[in-house]
């Protein structure tokens, strides 16, 4: 096995760790709600602060997993935001629970950036969307264990124990991570010289000089790519802030069938992240990357606002659940495309580029999360609060024509 297919399972099972500590809080949300007597808006809240300091956080966290490599800074902060997840479970109220979950979403601020940064070290260019894709596949593998694994957990030890449970798992890969990964695929023990000459254009990027971050921030390019990552996060996020309570308290599922329901849209993300890769690379070989990127990117999205739109149309609960799955996974068929676009785009700067895409795509989570609940209290109806998120994904849809992965942030004669 090719050294760099070591270094994407390395990611694969960071990613699904990732969503393990994510989706968990969701999970648990009913059971937390109501031994913590939290309301709708505080719910908003707390799901919220998580969001707040990823997005700040994010390309600062990006930036050091530049300055001092993946190896280090990435088993720091799955360190940190491990600490968080088993703090998680120590909460004993609203403000408490709060604070904790801002720390958190700190540590994870930086995971995904770094793991582009990696692929962008270890993998050319013409196989990026796919291990992008397999790596959030792997999200979604993560979302989907999460009730399947929390749920039994909660029924016999109750909730806390699923977040002392989980902040293990991250601990220790971390230790794996930084004993048998390298920054440079030339400093890794064991790889092959017909490896390394597959990776001498990236080895050459990885030892680029740093760049400013205003340079990246006012580059239009990016600007675009913000603005659809921003949208569709508004209009995605309630997957993980507040699909779990949708189920119970707006559709009146059971836990076990809101354990069984809330597995659909994660299984078909994952599908979705593997089937949008697949398509992205191979439409980017016969019609070029940007027809490629957009054309995935702008399917993706609008049909993911189409499914949305149809479960608030829907009397019929289990239709809702099918019509929700249906449209996380179409907008999983996005995710692929729209991380490689970071590497297209900021090449030797790709955790930079991404970075700053997932800063603003977590405002629009944050900005979500906390209108969700208001507009849960003011509508007096879970279903409602869709329509304004499927507006988001219409919206990034079409910011998607503005979006060209052949305009690289810094030039080839710069670079």
């Amino acid at each position: 096995m090719k050294t760099r297919y070591k270094v994407l399972i390395f990611l694969f099972i960071i990613s699904t760790v990732s969503y393990l500590d994510r989706v968990c809080i969701s999970v648990a949300g009913p059971r937390m709600q109501a031994e913590l007597n939290l309301s709708p808006d505080q719910w908003g809240w707390v799901v919220g602060a998580f969001v707040l300091t990823y997005a700040l956080l994010a390309v600062p966290s990006a930036r050091l997993g530049e300055r001092f490599g993946g190896r280090r800074v990435l088993a720091l902060i799955v360190i940190w935001w491990s600490m968080f997840t088993f703090f998680t479970g120590l909460a004993s109220g609203f403000t408490a629970l709060l604070l904790i979950r801002l720390l958190f979403g700190a540590g994870e601020s930086g995971a995904y950036p770094i793991s582009m940064g990696a692929l962008s070290r270890w993998f050319p260019k013409e196989q990026r969307a796919r291990a992008v894709g397999i790596v959030w596949m792997a999200a979604r593998v993560g979302g989907a264990l999460s009730p399947v694994l929390v749920v039994p957990i909660q029924v016999r030890y109750g909730w806390r124990m699923s977040f002392y449970a989980f902040a293990l798992v991250g601990i220790a890969w971390s230790a794996a991570w930084y004993w048998w990964y390298r920054d440079k695929p030339s400093d890794k023990k064991g790889i092959s010289q017909a490896e390394l000459d597959e990776l001498q254009e990236e080895a050459r990027q990885a030892q680029a000089p740093a760049i400013s971050w205003t340079r990246v921030l006012t580059n239009r390019n990016v600007l675009y790519l913000m603005l659809m990552y921003f949208a569709y996060c508004f209009g995605g996020y309630f997957y993980q802030s507040w699909l779990h309570t949708y189920l119970v308290k707006g559709r009146g599922f059971t836990e076990a069938q809101m354990a069984l329901w809330s597995t659909l849209p994660f299984i078909l993300g994952a599908i979705g992240n593997l089937a949008g890769g697949a398509a992205s690379d191979w439409l980017g070989k016969r019609y070029g990357l940007k027809f490629a990127r957009r054309v995935v990117g702008m399917a993706g999205l609008g049909l993911a606002g189409i499914f949305e739109l149809a479960t608030v149309m829907t009397g019929n609960n289990t239709l809702a659940a099918v019509f929700l799955g249906l449209g996380f996974g179409f907008m999983d068929c996005m995710m692929p495309a729209s991380w490689a676009v970071c590497l297209d785009i900021g090449r030797k700067y790709a955790g930079s580029v991404s970075g700053a895409m997932n800063m603003a795509g977590q405002a629009g989570s944050f900005l979500s999360s906390i209108v969700f609940g208001y507009m849960v209290v003011a509508f007096r109806s879970y279903d409602l609060p869709l329509i304004p998120m499927a507006i988001a994904l219409f919206l990034s849809s079409v910011l998607w024509l503005k979006i060209d992965p052949t305009k690289p942030l810094v030039s080839e004669a710069e670079g």
